[in-house]
């Protein structure tokens, strides 16, 4: 298989430095969700001011500081899959990028899963072939140790719950089979998105401090596929207070006040 013949060197033909430029007090955390109506909606919520717009191959990525509680955050709305998403943050990374807090929603694999609740991964199951560029082969790869804890103290001050399992990260949304399901469920996951599995590769190859949370959309866990909130304009008062949630939480762990 060519993606188990993975290579360690860090210099490619292509690197993220030759077409990007580190950025003067650009904020060293950095906050991202995959809603397109969630992040418009706290954008016009907090001051805010554009930074610098970067794109990967047909669409601009926009990325804004803004101001919340007094601190200094970066924010903006993530590319929806792997290749995409890890290209974006290559270019956020050079520019001065150090911490990354990424929410967004999952399918669940588990029906007595609420949903837009919360779910903090321990680990990906890497069903997608970004993370392969940067770490050697493995079935799964860990997520946010050093920072569940920290998040599960945020969530339980708050009265706020969650749940904790593994994701299964997939390319191919039109591919999760009941088969292909039941496998991941007996490998521990919990839930299924598209890009946690190689943000956290990412992370790791390039040493910045990754912290990624999902909150519940559709559920798989069904004889038919319930797309319950999954669509931009469902229970909105919740995902917003679950972007809030990503805010003080990358605040109060990262970030420092001006």
């Amino acid at each position: 298989m060519l993606l188990e013949a993975f290579d360690t060197n860090k210099k490619a033909i292509i690197n993220p430095d030759m077409v990007n430029e580190p950025i003067e007090n650009f904020p060293e955390t950095v906050v991202t969700c995959f809603a397109r109506g969630t992040f418009e909606r706290i954008l016009q919520e907090l001051p805010h001011k554009h930074l610098v717009t970067t794109s990967v191959a047909n669409l601009d990525i926009p990325i804004y500081e803004i101001d919340f509680d007094g601190h200094k955050l970066g924010f903006f709305n993530a590319y929806v899959g792997a290749a995409g998403c890890v290209a974006i943050l290559e270019d956020l990374i050079v520019m001065g990028m150090k911490n990354l807090v990424v929410f967004g929603t999952c399918g669940v694999l588990d029906s007595s899963i609420s949903q837009t609740s919360i779910i903090i991964p321990t680990a990906a199951l890497r069903d997608e072939g970004t993370s392969f560029h940067y770490a050697l082969p493995s079935d799964e790869i860990a997520v946010n140790q050093g920072f569940d804890a920290d998040f599960q103290h945020f969530l339980d001050r708050q009265q706020v719950s969650y749940t904790i399992g593994k994701v299964w990260t997939t390319d191919a949304i039109y591919r999760e089979t009941a088969d292909k399901m039941a496998r991941r469920k007996s490998q521990g996951a919990v839930c299924v998105d598209m890009e946690c599995s190689a943000i956290a590769a990412l992370a790791d190859f390039r040493g910045i401090n990754h912290f990624q949370f999902f909150y519940s959309a559709d559920n798989l866990d069904a004889e038919v596929w319930d797309e319950r909130t999954l669509g931009n304009h469902s229970d909105l008062e919740a995902k917003d207070r679950i972007a809030y949630i990503a805010l003080g939480f990358a605040k109060e762990r990262f970030s420092s006040s001006d």
